[in-house]
């Protein structure tokens, strides 16, 4: 029976361990790979090695022990496979995988254990280092897959200001219309709103576009939210608010844009969550992280020159 569990385990952490290799290099069944390989490591065998040790040495007292040891194991793998495969409510399961061995684990491991004199106080020492490692790994695993979905996004962000600069270079037949001025204001303030970010991280606007990973505090939660102030009572994002409304009802008054009007919302991705109507609130970019706030502004503002492209009257 110890035999066939060295070959599986063997074969689990070799699976495993090429999963993860293919994922790091975008290589193909990566996914496939690391699912199945956590699939079986959780499902087949913890269960046979826990089971194995528990009839070789365990007892009725420290059953508990065992069950809780496969529970913490099930959390923190499925939490960590989560993350890493991009699947919704990573995040959720990242909350829960991260406390759960001190909160849950260690205080049983301690009670169990504190029963049995004969117990060694180095394996709780290596316990208490095995969960450190574990957290430390966790973050580690958190902030790369971060990094590789913010790169992701910078992409995302190039491909804006490429879109931008093309639109940008149609002429306008009325600059005087009360929608294109309204888009205009919105764009200054945006591009206010990105100076003043870049500002604090020493850049500016003309590096983000040549070069959007210039940005080295795109972690960063609070420069959005210190950026939206400026002087006076007013702010960008009560301005970018104020300027989206005005937009609209511009946009429903100005003859060839009725239309426009109505799918303006959408494009510009101002309804309220429930759908049931549009939203005017923008200042939920102030609460991202940097990189993603300036990559949220210039989404807008390609989607705003999209639609400053007049349409043509009806006859």
């Amino acid at each position: 029976m110890k035999q066939k569990l060295y070959i599986l385990g063997i074969a689990t952490a070799i699976l495993i361990f090429t999963g993860t290799i293919f994922k790091v290099n975008h290589w193909p069944a990566a996914g496939h790979m690391l699912s199945f390989g956590v699939a079986i490591l959780l499902l087949i065998f913890l269960p046979a090695a826990l089971r194995s040790h528990y009839r070789a040495e365990g007892n009725s007292q420290n059953r508990i022990l065992y069950i809780i040891t496969w529970v913490t194991c099930m959390v923190v793998f499925t939490g960590m496979l989560f993350k890493v495969m991009h699947w919704p409510y990573a995040g959720v399961a990242m909350t829960i995988a991260l406390p759960f061995p001190y909160v849950v684990f260690l205080p049983v491991f301690l009670i169990v254990t504190s029963k049995n004199k004969s117990f060694n106080i180095y394996n709780t020492v290596f316990i208490l280092l095995l969960l450190a490692l574990n957290s430390i790994f966790g973050t580690l695993l958190a902030l790369n897959v971060s990094r590789e979905r913010i790169n992701e996004s910078f992409n995302l962000a190039q491909n804006y200001y490429r879109l931008e600069k093309v639109t940008g270079q149609i002429p306008v037949r009325d600059l005087h219309s009360p929608v294109i001025q309204k888009i205009d204001y919105i764009l200054k303030i945006s591009d206010y709103y990105q100076e003043r970010m870049l500002a604090m991280d020493a850049n500016s606007l003309e590096k983000w576009y040549n070069n959007p990973y210039s940005v080295s505090r795109g972690y960063s939660p609070n420069i959005p939210l210190i950026a939206i102030a400026k002087e006076g009572s007013s702010s960008y994002g009560v301005e970018l608010e104020k300027g989206m409304k005005d937009l609209l009802d511009a946009m429903e008054k100005t003859i060839g844009y009725e239309t426009m009007a109505k799918s303006a919302p959408l494009i510009l991705d101002i309804y309220k969550p429930d759908g049931s109507g549009p939203d005017y609130g923008v200042r939920y970019i102030a609460f991202k992280t940097m990189a993603m706030a300036l990559i949220l502004l210039e989404g807008l503002k390609s989607d705003l020159l999209m639609l400053r492209i007049q349409p043509v009257p009806p006859e």
